[in-house]
């Protein structure tokens, strides 16, 4: 098939459909619907699409379908390798159903958060993935107003009113204390994410004060250190605990970029890890098995909330009842930042 010279504008569905020997039908199904068309009719439309240079009106396509084949996603910070597991995979499984993704970033304030959600919904996004499910209540009300399938992802809800794909970070967090606390660790202290407006942060606090106190140990506020996520973050915080007369013997990391700076700051400071201090961090990303010394973590299933996320809300959209997985599993992933008490 070759390409020719008419001018984008001229060409309507019908040259498409002709070039590619289907019906019309055929081609907006291909664009609205793509799950409807055979294998073989979509490689005849692509690749007519693709020799006369069509591009299909996305006005047109929504007043067609009623949808914009959009779907959105806000992520707590884009300045990270995190959620970028997630999304990737998340935005491969969409495209497949005929689904282009809308990414926006709030910076963990709420405000902005609200604000990227009212404007998604104002361009008229199909569904919406969240992160995490500390938000008013008011949003929810308007998503399931606009009947707007949405998600959240990281995270559980406890009580079952909204629709999540995660994990328990309450129970992640319990998991890698208990860890330090079968070592012999007893004096421990925690960097920590801010836990206003943050349900992950607030439920890993939670969960390591809960693992402590089962065994009778606590965890002193002078010992946990908020601070905004990031490697600086935790160089700073990881200089102040250990600073102290009163040092603790384990470090237990809310996120992984604080335990990274943690270490970097161990160097400097002629702190040995983990001999002189253990540090645990919180996700297991790439760097967490190739620093010195190699991290242990919480290996979360990132890859796996992305799928899971993207079939909900495809499900949804094409009309199924569809129930949301049950929690997901973490992994404590042992190497070499941690060991017993000297």
């Amino acid at each position: 098939m070759k390409a020719n010279n008419i001018v984008t504008d001229s060409i309507t569905m019908g040259d498409v459909a002709r070039a590619a020997g289907v019906a019309p039908v055929t081609v907006s199904r291909y664009l609205n619907d793509p799950e409807l068309v055979s294998e073989r009719s979509k490689q005849k439309v692509s690749a007519a699409i693709k020799a006369l240079n069509y591009v299909p009106s996305a006005a047109a396509r929504t007043l067609a379908s009623k949808r914009s084949r959009m779907i959105g996603s806000i992520m707590p910070s884009l300045d990270s390798s995190l959620f970028g597991r997630a999304i990737e995979v998340f935005q491969n499984h969409i495209s497949t159903s005929g689904y282009n993704l809308i990414l926006a970033s709030h910076n963990y304030n709420p405000e902005k958060e609200r604000e990227h959600i009212l404007q998604m919904i104002s361009h008229g996004v199909d569904a919406l993935l969240l992160i995490g499910n500390a938000r008013d209540a008011s949003i929810y009300q308007l998503l399931n107003a606009k009947k707007i399938p949405y998600v959240l992802t990281w995270t559980i809800d406890s009580k079952q009113a909204h629709p999540c794909v995660g994990f328990d970070n309450h129970n992640a967090a319990s998991s890698i204390a208990n860890y330090l606390m079968d070592l012999g660790h007893t004096k421990f202290a925690m960097i920590s994410g801010f836990v206003k407006n943050n349900d992950r942060a607030y439920d890993r606090l939670q969960g390591v004060r809960h693992a402590l106190a089962q065994r009778g140990l606590s965890l002193d506020d002078d010992n946990v250190i908020e601070r905004q996520f990031g490697v600086d973050a935790g160089r700073d915080a990881f200089r102040l605990l250990m600073s102290r007369q009163q040092k603790p013997t384990a470090i237990i990391c809310g996120s992984e970029p604080f335990a990274y700076g943690a270490i970097f700051e161990s160097k400097t400071m002629g702190i040995d890890i983990p001999n002189d201090v253990s540090v645990t961090g919180f996700d297991d990303m790439w760097l967490a098995s190739n620093i010195t010394p190699r991290l242990t973590t919480v290996r979360t299933p990132q890859q796996q909330i992305g799928m899971l996320a993207a079939k909900y809300l495809i499900a949804k959209l094409n009309g199924e009842n569809v129930l949301v997985p049950n929690p997901l599993d973490i992994e404590i992933v042992v190497r070499e930042s941690c060991a017993p008490p000297l």
